[in-house]
């Protein structure tokens, strides 16, 4: 199984290289924060996954909530004359960490 989602994993970076996508610098700083709360729910939802504590229901509606707000409270900031994204990124970035130091004492403890 693990071997199936690596092999998938790699095939969609592969693809991911070779199409060009181009954004607005307008939008940059909307997608990073986007990118960077969908990369916390990903590394929650494995931790949960190792924990067997895995709930498809609140793992989707984090993704989707956790990014919808970071991007918002980044257009919040920018409204204001205030880099308000700056907050989501401390904050992400600290649950990322987080998460990735559980996985690898996991890991650590069973192998």
């Amino acid at each position: 199984m693990w071997l199936l989602v690596l092999f998938c994993l790699l095939i969609g970076l592969l693809i991911g290289m070779q199409v060009p996508v181009f954004l607005s610098v307008v939008y940059a700083k909307y997608m990073s924060i986007a990118v960077i709360a969908a990369l916390d729910a990903v590394f929650g939802g494995i931790r949960a996954y190792m924990e067997d504590n895995f709930d498809t229901t609140i793992f989707v509606s984090g993704f989707v909530v956790n990014t919808l707000l970071a991007a918002g409270m980044a257009y919040l900031g920018d409204r204001l004359g205030v880099q308000l994204y700056l907050a989501a990124v401390v904050v992400f970035g600290v649950r990322i960490f987080q998460n990735l130091g559980i996985i690898r004492r996991y890991l650590l403890k069973k192998y």
